[in-house]
């Protein structure tokens, strides 16, 4: 069966860093994207970083790009998203999801998704 196992979440003040990791069994690395999401309370989900499973190729949404960093084990299954410069807004649950990527874009056709990990940044 596909899993995804996020974790790495915690409470951190504002201007530190966190690395999230996103497990993957049941499926393999080739040919999929691994998508990270985020929700905070009253907002809507968004995307954050998409990352080529095959190549590693990444897309960033605007607010995070240049803090976050998504990178991937393949020897490990493991998708991360180093996030530095953590602002309060970046607080929410964050999700890992298997999907794909065409150059230059967000990940689609997500299909699997993983638990979330909560992030709280304090000011």
């Amino acid at each position: 069966d596909v899993q995804l196992q996020a974790s790495g979440g915690g409470l951190v003040r504002a201007g530190g860093s966190l690395r999230l990791s996103c497990a993957a069994y049941g499926f393999s690395f080739d040919d999929y994207a691994i998508g990270w999401f985020r929700q905070a309370p009253g907002k809507e989900h968004e995307g954050v970083s998409c990352i080529s499973l095959t190549d590693g190729s990444t897309y960033y949404q605007g607010s995070v790009k240049g803090r976050f960093t998504a990178s991937r084990d393949v020897a490990k299954k493991v998708v991360y998203l180093q996030m530095d410069s953590l602002k309060p807004e970046d607080s929410a649950v964050y999700y890992c999801a298997r999907g794909y990527k065409r150059e230059r874009s967000a990940c689609y056709g997500l299909e699997y998704w993983g638990e979330g990990t909560l992030v709280t940044v304090s000011s």
